[in-house]
């Protein structure tokens, strides 16, 4: 049975390269992350997030809470996207 795709869910945890899934098992959740690692987290962080992973799918993925992954990004110098979803504007004068 296929897998329907959750917004913002861009890569499932089966494509998880050993690699990412070594240091997601170093970098246990509440633990400080510094030095090579720290660096290593935020350039993979900044390359999933440039090609469209949402910062609450990174989160989940490295089991770090949304600040953290926002801040790392940030610290990274990306350009953070806007909200998504509709938006609310001024209702049209009706005639």
């Amino acid at each position: 049975m296929a897998r329907t795709p959750v917004r913002g869910d861009h890569e499932s945890p089966e494509r998880t390269s050993y690699e990412e899934a070594r240091v997601a098992e170093t970098l246990k959740k509440g633990s400080r992350v510094t030095g090579t690692a720290r660096e290593k987290l935020a350039a993979d962080l900044k390359r999933k997030y440039e090609s469209g992973a949402s910062i609450r799918a990174l989160a989940e993925e490295t089991g770090r809470s949304y600040g953290f992954v926002h801040r790392m990004l940030s610290e990274s110098d990306v350009t953070l996207r806007g909200r998504g979803g509709a938006t609310r504007g001024k209702k049209a004068a009706s005639a």
